[in-house]
């Protein structure tokens, strides 16, 4: 006999939490900490049902860019439902994804010409893996032995299936190993847990040098490379060394391999330049975008592509050569006005310039928070910064799974008024560019004096 659900109201039209599966929850655990239920947002606050304002610290999970209830982006989206809330782009298109996709090749690494639209991370990534490898399958002859995939250990690209395979995070993907495809696996440049057992500074950069055997051996085997660009996010903000992104693309180069780059949680200024691999002067040969690409306001996403890559699908009908890929929403029109309005902001605002402030000070509140005993690591790239706990900082031992330290921050936190969310033990702080220095430093007094209070410190 099933078990009756408890009868537990809210007050947000019905028993919202016994209805909504929660996304990466343990439901069990609701019973004893409830859904924060948000009603409406301002700027870089949320609002509870019940009017408790809160300061967004995770840009409502590493989407939102210039605030919540933003005039200009409202503005954008009431007049283009105006006109079209959507239409289908399989067969013909509509203004709004014609005005974007040209915006995007303006804005994105130069030699990405062609845009393919999707809803999400997750289904960018995909476009980009069957793009590769249907690309080298086109070409023909030993070509078409290129068809593994050459991704990094700790890697998130999303949770459809193609993504969880280049993934590499055994808490959310090893339940459906079985379920997916092999991949070539190259160690993550984890500076403060080194793969290789060297210490920062003094490694004289070992992992650049463990690259170019894995590339000679897989290259006619591999038809792409996916990686995060200079920050592995859901790894727990990993920090790539400078250079590593460059030599990747070096090799891809060398060995006839496609790169991938990941830059959904990255992109739209997250690491202090519009997009993460102008840091280091790459250009991929496919760029995957969504969470900040509309602003943080609606599900888009886009899969950029060089023109080589574009044209190896070109033929004739009966060649058989088309990309036989889409989704129903593909490049929604009020998204897409969202996305432009969100373009605009960015050169209007001077919203990279103004940010290179913001970024120091975030870099000056983290210096104390690092001096805490717990904090075992302290890892910042432009805005993104994570704060890794440990129980014994000289040996770097990690506390207890069961103690959950990570949540127990960021649930004092929220009593204080400020969102977070963990990766594990790491705290997480990535806000809305819109961010004023004030704010930033709240967020991190708060953040320094929970840890203090969890830690027993």
């Amino acid at each position: 006999m099933r078990g009756k659900a408890p009868d537990r109201a809210g007050s947000a039209g019905g028993r919202a939490e016994d209805a909504i599966w929660y996304p990466f929850t343990q439901m069990s655990e609701l019973e004893r900490t409830p859904p924060l239920v948000i009603e409406r947002g301002a700027g870089n606050y949320l609002f509870d049902e019940k009017g408790k304002k809160y300061l967004d610290a995770v840009s409502s999970l590493w989407t939102n860019v210039h605030g919540h209830n933003q005039p200009d982006l409202n503005r954008a989206v009431r007049k283009q439902l105006s006109k079209v809330a959507h239409s289908t782009l399989l067969g013909q298109s509509n203004t709004a994804a014609i005005k974007l996709a040209n915006r995007l090749v303006g804005i994105a690494p130069k030699g990405l010409s062609k845009v393919f639209y999707s809803d999400s991370g997750s289904t960018a990534v995909e476009a980009a893996l069957k793009i590769a490898y249907q690309y080298f399958r086109q070409k023909g002859g030993a070509f078409r032995r290129k068809r593994r995939f050459i991704s990094l250990e700790q890697a998130y690209h999303g949770d459809t299936l193609g993504s969880v395979s280049v993934g590499g995070i055994d808490l959310f993907h090893r339940v459906y190993r079985a379920l997916l495809f092999d991949t070539i696996k190259l160690p993550a440049p984890h500076c403060y847990r080194c793969p290789y057992g060297r210490e920062p500074g003094s490694c004289g950069k070992y992992c650049f040098g463990e690259l170019e055997p894995v590339f000679r051996r897989y290259k006619d085997e591999a038809c792409a490379v996916i990686i995060e660009p200079l920050v592995q996010g859901a790894a727990g903000i990993l920090v790539h060394p400078p250079g590593y992104l460059k030599k990747i693309r070096e090799l891809c180069s060398r060995y006839n391999i496609l790169l991938i780059a990941d830059e959904v949680a990255v992109g739209f200024g997250k690491t202090g330049t519009m997009f993460a691999c102008g840091q280091e002067g790459v250009t991929p040969d496919i760029l995957a975008l969504a969470k900040g690409l509309s602003g943080g306001y609606l599900p888009l996403a886009a899969t950029l592509v060089s023109r080589e890559v574009h044209d190896g699908f070109l033929g004739e009908y009966t060649d058989f050569r088309t990309f036989f890929h889409g989704h129903t929403y593909t490049g929604n029109a009020l998204a897409c006005a969202a996305a432009l309005a969100n373009i605009e902001l960015f050169e209007r605002e001077d919203v990279i310039e103004k940010l290179r402030k913001k970024i120091a000070r975030l870099a000056l509140d983290l210096e104390k928070i690092g001096r805490l005993k717990h904090v075992g690591s302290v890892r910042q790239k432009g805005i993104i910064a994570g704060i890794e706990l440990v129980k014994d900082k000289k040996t770097k031992a990690p506390y207890p799974t069961r103690l959950r330290m990570g949540n127990r921050v960021i649930l004092m936190a929220r009593e204080k008024g400020i969102i977070l969310r963990p990766l594990g033990d790491i705290i997480v702080l990535m806000p809305p560019l819109s961010i004023k220095p004030a704010e930033i430093d709240r967020i991190c007094e708060v953040v320094h004096d929970c840890i203090r209070e969890s830690t027993g410190e």
